[in-house]
């Protein structure tokens, strides 16, 4: 998956923005305003990181080593992912999984409104 891809399947999800808050170098990808993934997409390699349940974040951390506890995040729910060194379906259900997380802990009118998008 190049940068391109990553950016086109990030703004992909219902109400998905990219902004740039640290800086033109740093893509910060939100869903209602809340970050669900950011990296430099013109870095090599190119890296993402993405919000991760604790215990998969474990898992995933032990099984591949291009997933690493996240680069200025909270390490507990956030993994730097190496994008070219993982099949890019895990890459997509990654990037999915941090979305779906960042909307379940959004308010419930906030959420209906995603829905009805």
């Amino acid at each position: 998956m190049k940068a391109k891809e990553l950016r086109a399947f990030c703004l992909g999800f219902n109400a998905a923005v990219e902004e740039f808050p640290f800086g033109p170098e740093t893509s910060v990808f939100k869903v209602l305003g809340k970050m669900f993934a950011l990296g430099a997409l013109d870095a090599e390699p190119l890296t993402v990181n993405l919000k991760c349940e604790p215990e998969l974040a474990i898992q995933l951390r032990a099984e591949h080593p291009a997933i690493v506890p996240g680069w200025h995040m909270n390490k507990r729910h956030w993994n730097t992912v190496t994008v070219g060194e993982l099949p890019d379906r895990m890459v997509r259900e990654l990037i999915e999984d941090s979305y779906d997380l960042v909307v379940a802990g959004l308010p419930k009118t906030e959420r209906l409104r995603l829905d009805r998008g």
